[in-house]
């Protein structure tokens, strides 16, 4: 039987498969010409003490036992072509698996996305970067892919209870990511490589008798009875079908409009708001590592804090080590920030989201808009944001301790943020209450990480698009809407995922329940 071990070992151990097997032979004391294989299942950084190490999960086979290299496959797919058709709005990770799922059980589905698919949306995002031009349909959020496509391609969740996690990693790699995503504590694909996976998927599920519209907006949402009949699009073509997955994502304003508009159930919802801020790498993986040179074989340092201030959370959202910070509007007269990383994270600087827990209380004075009152809030600050910034994609900058001692920053050194920045002094574009937490935030940051609290650290704001400002809710058991039969909110934009995995883990999930109800 092949032995498991956990054990601690330097960067370079860890590197090196020689200089391992060597290590694990002097472990189990035998010659390490005895070892077959070894095969790493788990793999993390420990860098509480000033010698890192790594944290190894090894299963050894010794010489003689049986090996065989375990290739993943994709399921088995049967043609859906002529099956019973169910919708599925939004391309993104919801979308997507949702899709897949569907195929697998024997549905067919009418994947509907109103962006381009991956590589048509390259033009737009060089517009908005280049040109300060905003598709409102084309964008770092929507397209195929959805947000995360183009904005780093992080796989690490905590949402392991909400279902089958390796599973979708393992769907993953069989389109094409590496394998290192079943090992890493925190798997990541990177902004280059997640896109030629998505293609892959969408070339899937066409293969298998699934549709796939792209440049289709839904417009409408058509109900009779309480019950779905179908949508709308915005060329006035109607598709019908009694089920729809409706997966469009955190951004999708105009669908929670329309959603409110036909009084069809939904409520605010708490988000987090803040700034995206950046670092050199090297500085982050000084304080991380605890050393003026992190080595070859160590990766960026990435950071993650949490305080309490004032009675609210601040924390790091969505790091991005060597990585670079996005212009994410998706409407002309705002602008939004977020971070994304390539696959090897090899840019010279850090970035990423500092942000506030907000609370349902903070939204009164947008309660006219009911149950959009968070969205308002939130476009209320990206629209203050393009006017202070000088109504382009440039977008309101400040040095950290500038910030934090009320100052309006003299200059503001080139950052990865490709529009531009200007300095602005940010109290000028948040409320009073989120200023001062912010302020007082950032110095206990700095007490926790010496040297993060620099005027070297640029601000950038806002980054508001943390997860959506309404929930659409769902029976939890069954998943279909309270109050429409045959609608079923899934991932971010319904409020019951945040990232990559967990979207991908409910668009699952809610295909399964609509193949529950169709058996």
């Amino acid at each position: 039987m092949p032995r498991e071990l956990l054990l601690q070992v330097t960067p370079e151990i860890a590197a090196n498969e020689l200089l391992l097997r060597d290590y694990l032979s002097k472990q189990i004391k035998v010659s390490p010409k005895e070892i077959q294989h070894v095969s790493i299942l788990k793999r993390s950084i420990d860098a509480r003490q000033k010698a890192i190490k790594i944290n190894l999960k090894v299963l050894i086979y010794m010489a003689g036992e049986p090996f065989q290299e375990t290739k993943i496959e994709l399921p088995i797919y049967k043609d859906v072509s002529k099956a019973q058709e169910v919708i599925v709005v939004g391309a993104g990770p919801a979308g997507l698996f949702a899709a897949l799922q569907l195929i697998e059980l024997g549905l067919k589905p009418i994947l509907i996305e109103r962006g381009k698919d991956v590589r048509g949306r390259r033009r737009d995002l060089k517009a908005i970067n280049v040109d300060h031009l905003v598709n409102e349909d084309s964008n770092y959020c929507f397209g195929e892919g959805g947000a995360g496509t183009y904005s780093d391609g992080k796989l690490y969740t905590r949402s392991k209870k909400r279902g089958d996690v390796t599973r979708i990693l393992e769907l993953l790699v069989a389109f094409g990511a590496s394998d290192d995503i079943l090992v890493e504590a925190h798997p990541h694909i990177g902004t280059n490589k997640l896109p030629k996976i998505i293609e892959d998927i969408r070339k899937k599920i066409i293969e298998f008798g699934g549709q796939v519209l792209f440049d289709t907006r839904v417009t409408d949402i058509l109900v009779k009875n309480n019950e779905v009949e179908g949508i709308v699009t915005q060329n006035g073509d109607t598709i019908l079908a009694s089920k729809l997955i409706l997966a469009t994502g955190h951004s999708a304003r105009d669908i929670f409009e329309l959603l409110d508009k036909k009084k069809i159930f939904i409520e605010a919802k708490p988000f987090a708001l803040g700034v995206r801020a950046e670092h050199s790498q090297e500085l982050i993986d000084s304080i991380q590592y605890s050393c003026d040179y992190r080595g070859e074989h160590l990766p960026p340092a990435p950071y993650s804090i949490v305080k309490q201030v004032n009675g609210r959370g601040m924390y790091s959202f969505c790091m991005c080590p060597g990585g670079v910070i996005a212009p994410c509007a998706t409407s002309p007269g705002e602008v939004v920030t977020n971070g994304w990383s390539p696959s090897k994270r090899d840019q010279v600087t850090a970035n990423s989201g500092i942000v506030i827990e907000l609370k349902l209380e903070d939204f009164k004075p947008f309660a006219k808009f009911g149950a959009l009152a968070g969205m308002e809030f939130q476009k209320s600050i990206e629209k203050k944001a393009w006017h202070l910034a000088g109504e382009t994609q440039k977008v309101p900058a400040q040095r950290m301790i500038d910030f934090t001692q009320n100052k309006v920053s003299a200059d503001i050194p080139k950052t990865s943020y490709v529009p531009g920045t200007t300095s602005v002094e940010m109290r000028q574009v948040f409320p009073g209450f989120l200023s001062q937490i912010l302020r007082e935030g950032f110095k206990e940051f700095g007490k926790s990480m010496r040297g993060y609290l620099t005027n070297e650290a640029i601000l950038h704001a806002p980054e508001s698009r943390t997860s959506s400002p309404v929930r659409i809710p769902r029976d939890p058991i069954t998943y279909e809407h309270l109050q429409i039969k045959g609608l079923y909110p899934c991932g971010e934009g319904a409020g019951y995922a945040g990232g990559i995995i967990s979207a991908a883990i409910d668009g699952e999930k809610c295909a399964l329940m609509i193949a529950e109800t169709l058996k």
